[in-house]
């Protein structure tokens, strides 16, 4: 994803860690692995939505859990790497 694409989708998700998360995106290859898995997984639920047969699904579900997961981690890293840079 690019940075463009990247400051438009997650600019309300942590607004806060913007300049942290262009930092890590580019230093750390595991917080880059994660922002790119949690946008594929974005993409995939919202594909998946979109048909009214998906809507009640429990695969739907199992990806939300795990898009949530990679959120809450990225968020911890996002957070340790604040404090290190103040």
């Amino acid at each position: 994803m690019k940075m463009k694409d990247c400051n438009k989708k997650y600019k309300n998700m942590f607004p806060e860690f913007k300049e942290v998360i262009a930092t890590l995106r580019e230093q750390n290859p595991h917080f880059s692995k994660m922002f790119e898995d949690h946008a594929a997984l974005d993409k995939e639920i919202s594909l998946l939505e979109q048909n009214l047969v998906n809507k009640i699904n429990d695969d739907i579900e199992l990806l939300k859990r795990k898009k949530l997961r990679i959120k809450d981690e990225m968020y911890k890293l996002l957070k340790q790497s604040d404090v290190r840079t103040e």
